[in-house]
């Protein structure tokens, strides 16, 4: 790592650490319930689903998951949306807001990303949540953690990243809900609870307590011993992590779990169902990429009944040194769907993804242009097909423009006005 790059990870800490001083005077005021979301993938979800479960009860911080953004959020500003000018009137802003600004509500309901080493420990220590929720456990991210491994930190990615989402129990006052099926999730659990002598309450949640899954392109059902719950979109089976969790949650904060879901606006590029041109059925998955969510998607994609199957799949980004061994694997996953057609867009999944599914006799046009990616849609397509969208290169673009009611594209993700010039500055209008 260069000197350069050790100075910009320190000054990211010391700016953040600006304004938490000054949120923290409105965290004082406010004195809420703070209920945390952590893991590598599913936060938004989890989030969205605890604001149909309390609804005004609580305040959810929307779109704010980092160090600046959480203290942004507690302020009520808003972030830096594309305007370097911005900080200056939020380094002014976030002490005058200190002293006159607090939410109100009995809840707060936060989303703490690991993207970066010491990020979850700096919120954490910060926010001392009553709750945690540790959904998921995956190599997102991974490129970041890669200094840890070199200095010795750590034996692999996998620990390094557990570390960093462990933090968030660590600093738990009341109830801990984690996966249990994820071994590495239960040992740091364990190395806590013995190290630390932590007061929270462990609470062990697991896919197992499903009973049933259905799951068709625009509904899905989940069934507990208990409880049902209905979505008006496809959903993995491995939402039922989440769907336990807040089954367990309410317990604890004595409510009954609502079980109509239907109504739940989705988060833009997670499980969207769109009708398409010429009948085609789209699936809008493009949020992002990482070989967990792509296991849960694919894994869902199979459970659907349908003849005419297509996969459009971005590569992963951001996973530094293993990312031809998540590209790899990514190949198997494909091919446990047993597909019509796959589409690969990028570098990576063309050089280590598509040789694999070739071999296998599966049908792989790659491209690293969405334009041709588009093109070979709209010419082999007949409205039959049911089409699956994951990963990054643009797909929204893609989706766009093959959408049925084009209002639908406000409901895409990277709606935001940095995303569209990147669009544009690659030629996609």
């Amino acid at each position: 790592m260069t000197n350069f790059a050790r100075f910009k990870k320190r000054f990211y800490f010391i700016a953040a650490g600006y304004f938490r001083f000054f949120a923290n005077f409105s965290l004082q005021k406010w004195q809420p319930r703070i209920i945390a979301i952590t893991g590598s993938v599913g936060k938004t979800t989890m989030l969205h689903l605890l604001e149909q479960q309390l609804d005004k009860k609580a305040h959810y911080s929307h779109d704010a998951n980092s160090a600046f953004g959480i203290a942004f959020d507690i302020l009520g500003l808003r972030g830096v949306t594309g305007s370097r000018a911005r900080w200056f009137y939020l380094l002014l802003a976030a002490p005058i807001r200190a002293i006159f600004f607090r939410h109100h509500e009995r809840f707060y309901v936060v989303e703490i990303d690991g993207e970066r080493p010491h990020e979850a420990e700096f919120l954490a220590s910060w926010l001392k949540p009553e709750v945690t929720l540790w959904i998921s456990l995956g190599r997102s991210h991974a490129v970041q953690f890669e200094s840890q491994i070199t200095s010795g930190d750590f034996e692999n990615i996998d620990k390094a990243i557990c570390h960093e989402f462990a933090m968030l129990p660590q600093y738990t006052t009341k109830r801990i809900f984690i996966d249990s099926d994820s071994p590495l999730m239960v040992k740091a659990i364990e190395k806590i609870t013995a190290k630390h002598a932590i007061r929270a309450e462990t609470v062990k949640c697991s896919k197992s307590e499903l009973r049933r899954y259905q799951v068709r392109p625009s509904s899905t059902e989940f069934t507990f011993a208990k409880n049902t719950f209905v979505f008006a979109a496809p959903f993995s089976r491995d939402l039922s992590i989440q769907l336990s969790m807040l089954i367990h949650l309410c317990e604890y904060l004595n409510m009954q779990p609502n079980s109509d879901f239907s109504y739940m606006p989705l988060p833009p590029g997670r499980n969207s169902f769109f009708e398409g041109r010429k009948g085609l059925k789209i699936i809008d998955s493009s949020y992002n990429a990482h070989l967990i969510s792509l296991r849960a998607i694919l894994e869902m994609f199979r459970s659907i009944r349908a003849s005419h199957k297509w996969l459009i799949i971005g590569d992963m980004v951001e996973q530094g040194s293993i990312e031809s061994e998540e590209h790899i694997a990514l190949a198997a996953e494909i091919a446990k769907v047993k597909p019509e057609q796959v589409i690969l867009l990028g570098r990576r999944t063309k050089k280590y993804t598509a040789p694999l599914l070739k071999e296998q006799n599966i049908p792989v046009f790659t491209t690293e242009d969405p334009r041709e990616a588009l093109e070979f849609i709209e010419k082999r397509s007949t409205g039959v097909e049911i089409l699956l969208f994951k990963g990054s290169q643009y797909l929204e673009w893609i989706i766009e423009k093959l959408l049925k009611n084009p209002e639908d594209a406000d409901k895409l993700p990277r709606r935001e006005p940095a995303a569209v010039r990147r669009r544009e500055k690659r030629g996609l209008y």
